[in-house]
């Protein structure tokens, strides 16, 4: 039985601001109604499949769990990397953790940051894949060129095994333009997708042959892996050791058993904010748009509005992305510099490089309303039968307002209801929890006073979120 293994790790910059370290673009929602994450698990729908293992980081482990949620989709468990070590360790995970299930499935490996807009033609080159790593071959899916595309990889075609798969004659880097466009002429280069299918226990043979390191390490985080709700945890200090490799690097440029099987899907890895003008559809003039738009002597844009009206007049070929707390102007040419913003984010320590304004939470989400000199106004909402952990600040008082829904309060020893239009107080140093006991979102607005009001002023008290 196929066992798909979705790797949703990574915190892409690339997509600033919509993309940020806590919120990356995987979890977004850019083509669809969907997240990307939530696309890569539907598009398993045609073929025969076990529920999906997904692999993602310490940080996102709740916005995978809720999106997967939101869909009501099955999985066969969430593996929590403590920091990214790249995919050939996150795929030994993966492997390792479903021979110790006492099976030794066919894995079909997919990033969950992709875009793919023919399904047909996908579940027809995973099908085409089967014989291939059933018979103990390493299979890559090569992307059919359409373009001389000089941000992909590429991988050139051997000598045919079967009717629809090769020998991987060599992995290509970067091309520039000219070589892209030799490659493109020849019909014998595919773009590197960075997708796979091989059995579990042959993709653990070929690291053990040309990567023992990375297997040793990855063995030993899985001996002390343990549940976690939905999670698994691995063993923390074993795999902060794994040394950082690609799977392209670590295996399949070795390996004797590469094969490569094209597919003609309409894949785009969605790198930049060029890519993701293409794959979305457009106006008669060449623009697509996302949000409350309106445009006039407009042609050939990206225009993605999160939170205001945006309104362009007589410009050509621009990307313009408002969100809450940031709005980036870009020309379509430039987009792979957008990293050099995010660089001076970084530098300048400030944070909307690491998440939006609203920060998910796995109870609900805050919002920042206003800040001043010594106070903080935010929106809260906590979803129904969910609480807050309980938790002491040393630095800050904080009032509470309830907006919509009912509040249970725990404020040191007291437990007590605050409904609609009602307030109460928290005092500095005060153990305190937040729950909503009822049927629908809680809405609230919290005041937050003192001289010190950042997000790190928090002791909590039973559990972590």
């Amino acid at each position: 039985m196929l066992l798909p293994v979705i790797m949703a790790g990574g915190s892409g910059t690339r997509l600033w601001p919509l993309s940020r370290t806590l919120y990356p673009k995987q979890f977004l929602t850019l083509t669809g109604d969907n997240s990307m994450l939530q696309d890569t698990v539907a598009r398993l729908q045609g073929l025969e499949h076990q529920a999906p293992v997904l692999i993602c980081n310490e940080e996102h482990r709740f916005i995978v769990a809720e999106q997967l949620r939101q869909r009501h989709f099955a999985h066969s468990g969430i593996i929590l990397e403590p920091a990214g070590r790249n995919t050939a360790p996150a795929i030994a995970l993966a492997a390792l953790h479903a021979t110790a299930q006492g099976e030794d499935p066919l894995l079909l490996v997919l990033a969950a940051d992709h875009v793919i807009q023919n399904q047909v033609h996908f579940i027809q080159a995973v099908q085409q894949a089967l014989p291939q790593a059933a018979a103990g071959k390493l299979v890559t899916f090569g992307i059919v060129p359409h373009a001389p595309e000089t941000g992909y990889g590429y991988i050139r075609q051997g000598k045919a095994v079967s009717a629809e798969a090769y020998q991987v004659a060599a992995f290509v880097e970067k091309p520039d333009l000219a070589t892209a466009e030799i490659y493109l002429a020849s019909k014998e280069y595919y773009w590197n997708s960075g997708m796979f299918m091989f059995r579990a226990s042959r993709y653990l043979e070929e690291l053990a042959t040309h990567r023992p390191d990375i297997l040793a390490a990855c063995q030993q985080a899985m001996q002390g892996v343990h549940h976690d709700l939905d999670f698994l945890r691995l063993n923390e200090a074993a795999f902060l050791a794994c040394p950082d490799d690609s799977i392209d690097y670590a295996v399949m440029e070795k390996t004797q058993d590469a094969v490569v099987v094209p597919m003609d899907a309409q894949w785009s890895d969605v790198g930049s904010w060029s890519a993701l003008w293409e794959v979305n559809s457009k106006d008669e003039d060449g623009n697509a748009i996302r949000g409350d738009v309106l445009t006039t002597q407009t042609r050939n844009s990206y225009i993605y509005a999160q939170h205001k009206l945006v309104s362009t007049v007589g410009v050509d070929d621009l990307i313009i992305v408002e969100t809450k707390d940031a709005v980036l102007v870009a020309n379509k040419n430039n987009v792979q510099d957008v990293k050099a913003i995010v660089a001076q984010l970084k530098a300048a320590n400030r944070s909307e490089h690491l998440q939006h304004r609203e920060a998910y939470r796995p109870w609900g989400s805050h919002d920042a309303i206003s800040d001043g000199e010594r106070f903080h106004v935010k929106k809260v909402t906590v979803k129904p039968g969910q609480r807050t952990t309980t938790q002491i600040h040393y630095h800050r008082a904080e009032h509470w307002v309830v907006v919509s829904g009912t509040a249970k309060v725990q404020i040191g020893d007291k437990i007590f209801l605050v409904t609609e239009n009602e307030s109460t107080y928290i005092p500095i140093g005060v153990p305190h929890s937040l729950e909503n006991p009822g049927k629908v979102p809680l809405e609230l607005i919290e005041v937050r006073t003192g001289a010190y009001l950042e997000e790190d002023d928090v002791i909590r008290l039973d559990y972590t979120v």
